[in-house]
């Protein structure tokens, strides 16, 4: 853009820069006088600095690169058929099926008609062979382009996409209706850190006479900036693991560090490659999986709220600690008049044997204590106390960072929901409904949702007796650390000695209780878990799992959730504990193989 001011004109611009248009170097030097008519015509420029800042990597914990700009090869094939496939195979290397499912992946619908442009990437080694024999195929043509190149399979979710190269997915997305709600909400660290990533090239602005000669400045420079280098706080082999045992299955893992709020792994399955959204050979892939009646474009562990099932005692109990409710001693009867209980066990004298047994009955009394709860002994249950009481269990769950954003470095993060006592007065249309209507609650099901982040949060917060900072999955950007709020302690409202008193049950699930079957004891792990059923009415339960380890010195959380599989100690809890192994020990024992070899099959089966 170019300018010319005028000192006597009516330029809003030109009343900007007055001082540097209408004190010419003449005046200055005692040139033409006050009598004189001066007119003096500066130039207001932009300069652009010549550097390009190159767009930064993204690395894991370990300074694995997993997400780099590099040149990308494609091969456009010739629009007229026919093409002779077995031919082309042999020319790059494949055979027949492959050339047939490489050319089916990158059309965007099945029936696209005969013709229709196809380009496929290739490898350097690839690109080598077609080159070679590039006169026996005048009709091939083989282009050469800069574009982000994942180096590994794993992270889809949390990798993202450079919004600019993922414009074939949004223009196929705009095209469904659950492809609208995807747009948004995938493009991960590359989508939330972009302008960092991106970096920015410099500007000068000067103000230039007519002889080129510059007169100071019409606005302020901007300094060039290289394109930072994202760190992340995920563990590149660890997510690739928690892949293989989730695999096509629906649900979420999320491990973290306790002691930092640091992401080690983020699954949400059914998985897909990285590469898919942005891979200009994949448009058949992406319309399959914009389709899919599973949704593994679903962002689960940061958008999916679900009722969080048993591992929700936890909380209800933590709570009903710090009112002064329950103590660790209190124990209840398993009177399932009140609420089923899928356990057969003995009677729970204790808090340890109420979530050792995971017993329905002694956590809907737990509740039913809490909610009805009066501070004079001889007042009678009343509405207004319910209501208060709701009020108070509320306001402690929600220190957890329940019922809200965590701030997660996620794009479109969901609150989940814990209801208020407005909610039911307008759910039950009456002021006057019982505990006998929201029971459900005791039990971690009814109307409270819960996301992965927050269930995963739930156990680094009891890992920690209290406190938590905020999840993230950068840790560095450039030379420097995380974002400034990852640094910053936040603690719950419930005192530390009513978190000890829950660890002792937690240890007993994974020793001798619901889930003594995912015990790391032969390998001198101590773990503290709390498995969940959470009942659905449309199909099969859901499986779900919190959990830490080292039971006294945790370093790593995690919360597991699979949709339709069941009891949680069946499958959620193994996925767990195979994970807290590989991470603590970075192998599995003997043991739990065949274990683990059963789930990466299944896992496999569901893809």
């Amino acid at each position: 853009m170019r300018t010319a001011i005028n000192c006597w004109g009516k330029s809003l611009l030109a009343l900007l820069v007055v001082a540097a248009a209408c004190s010419s170097p003449d005046q200055q030097s005692g040139g033409p006088t006050q009598d004189q008519d001066v007119r003096v015509r500066y130039t207001a420029r932009r300069v652009i600095v010549p550097d390009v800042p190159q767009r930064g990597r993204v690395l894991d914990r370990y300074d694995s690169v997993l997400v780099d700009t590099r040149p990308q090869f494609l091969l456009k094939l010739p629009r007229r058929p026919p093409l002779d496939t077995l031919a082309l195979g042999q020319l790059l290397g494949w055979d027949s099926v492959t050339v047939r499912r490489r050319i089916t992946d990158a059309l965007p619908y099945p029936k696209a008609p005969a013709g229709y442009p196809v380009q496929l990437s290739l490898t350097a080694a690839e690109v080598k062979r077609v080159r070679q024999d590039s006169a026996a195929w005048p009709t091939l043509t083989l282009t050469q382009r800069r574009q982000r190149v994942y180096t590994t399979r794993a992270g889809a979710p949390l990798l993202g996409y450079r919004y600019a190269e993922a414009q074939p997915f949004l223009r196929q997305a705009k095209r469904t209706v659950r492809g609208r709600f995807y747009r948004l909400r995938n493009g991960g660290v590359e989508t939330y850190y972009n302008g960092l990533l991106n970096g920015h090239r410099g500007y000068l602005h000067p103000l230039v006479d007519a002889k080129g000669k510059e007169h100071g400045t019409w606005a302020k420079d901007t300094a060039f900036q290289q394109g930072q280098d994202l760190h992340l706080t995920i563990d590149v082999k660890l997510q690739a693991y928690a892949e293989k045992l989730l695999g096509g299955r629906k649900g979420y893992l999320v491990a973290l560090d306790p002691r930092t709020g640091e992401i080690l792994a983020f699954v949400s399955a059914p998985v897909y490659p990285a590469t898919t959204i942005t891979a200009p050979d994949q448009a058949g892939v992406r319309a399959k999986l914009l389709e899919h009646e599973d949704m593994p474009l679903l962002n689960r562990p940061a958008m999916l709220a679900n009722p969080p099932g048993s591992v929700f005692k936890l909380v209800n109990a933590a709570i009903a600690l710090q009112m002064g409710t329950i103590s660790p001693t209190t124990g209840f009867r398993c009177d399932q008049s009140l609420v089923s209980c899928v356990h057969e066990h003995p009677q729970a004298k204790t808090l340890t044997a109420g979530l050792k047994y995971s017993c329905n009955p002694y956590f809907y009394q737990v509740m039913q204590g809490l909610i009805n709860y009066t501070p004079d002994s001889l007042a009678t249950d009343s509405v207004a106390a319910r209501h208060a009481n709701l009020a108070q269990w509320r306001r402690y769950a929600r220190s957890f960072g329940l019922d809200s954003v965590l701030g997660v470095d996620v794009p479109r993060e969901a609150p989940g929901f814990l209801p208020t006592p407005a909610y039911y007065d307008k759910a039950r249309r009456t002021r006057a409904w019982t505990y006998r209507s929201i029971y459900s609650l005791s039990i971690g099901q009814g109307e409270i949702n819960l996301t992965g982040l927050q269930m995963a949060n739930m156990a680094a917060i009891i890992a920690n007796r209290g406190w938590y900072y905020t999840p993230h999955l950068v840790r560095g950007i450039g030379a420097g650390g995380p974002l400034h709020r990852f640094r910053v302690k936040h603690r719950t409202l419930i005192d530390s000695v009513n978190f000890e008193a829950l660890v002792p049950g937690m240890v007993a699930v994974m020793r001798s209780g619901t889930a003594a079957s995912s015990s790391l004891a032969d390998v001198g792990i101590s773990v503290a878990g709390k498995t969940g059923t959470v009942q659905n009415d449309e199909g099969d339960d859901h499986a779900a799992f919190v959990g830490f380890a080292p039971a006294n010195n945790p370093k790593i959380a995690v919360a597991v959730y699979l949709e339709n599989a069941g009891f949680g100690a069946e499958s959620a809890a193994p996925a767990a504990v195979l994970v807290m192994e590989k991470y603590l020990r970075g192998s599995i024992a003997p043991r739990r193989k065949r274990g683990e070899a059963r789930m990466q099959k299944a896992a496999r089966r569901e893809e």
